[in-house]
């Protein structure tokens, strides 16, 4: 069972002026829209969001089988996945819809060119600036550099007079994209803010509890993992790289189980093998996918079922324990069982097996390494003048080497796959 979290006294069931505050004020617009709808709307229409579709979700944008049968999923089909699956689970508990779909939107903009093996490198690559994490270069994002608002120079707040605030969201849109709401620390590998940006962030987290997400940040958590495990599972069965029939093998059956245990869930791994044999039960397991229409179907299906599955036992969880409308904010968690956790650790595991582990990706995770970290170095060698115009003058404004390596590691972060490629051929050349 999920753990449970004792009720609030007062639970907060509507969104007050504070929740819909933004950094920079803002003179409202068009007479029956939402605080909300216009921040989902600013998400939707930025650059940095289409940039997506050029980014790494589990393979590289454009691979396909040798069939060509299948265009697998990016960073932007993702999100618009986690999008819709945020919306409704959200809605159900209580939550504003565009609020959640915001957050979900938003919660991958901060990722770099080649998904984790890039952001891996360029965490390396600055060090000397305080690392990299995608969840902190997604507030900066929203916060700094989609340009969209500007505090004018005199006006604003502490640590915005005269710069760009980026999209200028809500203080609960900011918050709600806060996955990990607390600034870089020793021994803790992810963090939600650099220290460039911890005047906004105080800002966004004031009166919050220390360390504890918001509602609507839970939600578009969980719907994060319900769609990227779910949909890269159907990814994985569809292109043929995932034969379920293997699963027969007690050998391969093993090493998922391992898999799952090792990184996705701390849980044995005989919790973990019943949570396999729940979805293997199940009337919509895809057995014998053939890659005809009518499979697909099925496939198409097993999709559905899974994330209404995975959705139902949080709302249901989380309604039977803070009540029919649960509330915002703080005001309730979201209430996950354990045995939804651990099937949804056991379909990543079958999706990093048979399709990240492939041993014909090391070579180009290699490459794509060397890149990032090529890049960093030329792009600062050569800069101002060879950052993007956005950037130089954030470049020549900086105070030390520290700032002006997070403004190179700024938009190399930005980069697509194809670009950070083509950008590096041309710096090498």
């Amino acid at each position: 069972m999920a753990d449970r979290i004792r009720m609030p006294a007062q639970p907060q069931t509507a969104y007050g002026e504070d929740d819909r505050e933004r950094w920079v004020p803002e003179p409202g617009k068009r007479v029956g829209r939402t605080a909300f709808e216009r921040d989902r709307a600013r998400v939707l229409h930025s650059a940095t969001l289409r940039r997506l579709a050029g980014k790494t979700q589990v393979v590289v944008p454009g691979e396909s089988p040798p069939d060509g049968r299948q265009v697998p999923r990016t960073r932007l089909t993702h999100s618009l996945e986690c999008g819709q699956i945020g919306r409704e689970l959200g809605k159900a508990l209580g939550c504003d819809p565009d609020l959640v779909e915001a957050a979900c939107l938003a919660h991958d903009l901060g990722h770099p060119p080649f998904g984790h093996t890039g952001e891996q490198a360029l965490d390396l690559a600055a060090q000397a600036c305080g690392g990299f994490e995608g969840n902190a270069q997604s507030l900066r994002l929203l916060t700094r550099l989609e340009p969209k608002t500007f505090a004018e120079a005199g006006t604003g707040p502490g640590g915005a007079h005269g710069r760009s605030v980026g999209l200028n969201l809500t203080r609960a849109g900011l918050d709600a994209v806060l996955k990990y709401p607390w600034p870089r620390r020793e021994g803790v590998r992810t963090y939600g803010v650099y220290a460039d940006d911890l005047a906004v962030f105080a800002w966004v987290r004031r009166d919050a509890p220390e360390g504890r997400r918001s509602l609507e940040a839970q939600v578009m958590d969980w719907s994060d993992d319900v769609a990227y495990s779910v949909h890269d599972f159907e990814d994985a069965v569809y292109s043929g790289r995932l034969d379920l029939d293997r699963l027969g093998d007690p050998g391969e059956r093993a090493e998922v189980l391992a898999l799952a245990a090792r990184r996705y869930a701390l849980a044995p791994e005989d919790e973990l093998a019943e949570a396999l044999d729940r979805l293997l039960a199940t009337e919509f397991w895809p057995k014998g996918f053939d890659a005809s229409r009518r499979a697909q179907a099925r496939l198409k299906n097993t999709t559905s079922e899974l994330i209404g599955r995975l959705c139902r036992a949080a709302e249901t969880e989380t309604r039977g324990f803070f009540g029919p409308v649960p509330g915002v904010r703080y005001a309730a968690d979201l209430l996950v069982p354990r045995e939804a956790r651990l099937e949804c650790a056991v379909l990543k595991a079958l999706t990093a097996h048979y399709v990240m582990g492939r041993a014909d990706l090391e070579d180009l995770r290699t490459r794509q390494r060397a890149i990032v970290t090529d890049l960093v170095a030329m792009l600062a060698a050569g800069a101002p003048a060879a950052l993007d115009p956005a950037l130089r003058p954030d470049f020549e404004a900086a105070a030390d080497d520290a700032a002006r390596l997070r403004v190179v590691v700024d938009q190399v972060a930005s980069l697509t796959d194809e670009a950070a490629i083509q950008l590096h051929r041309a710096l090498d050349a």
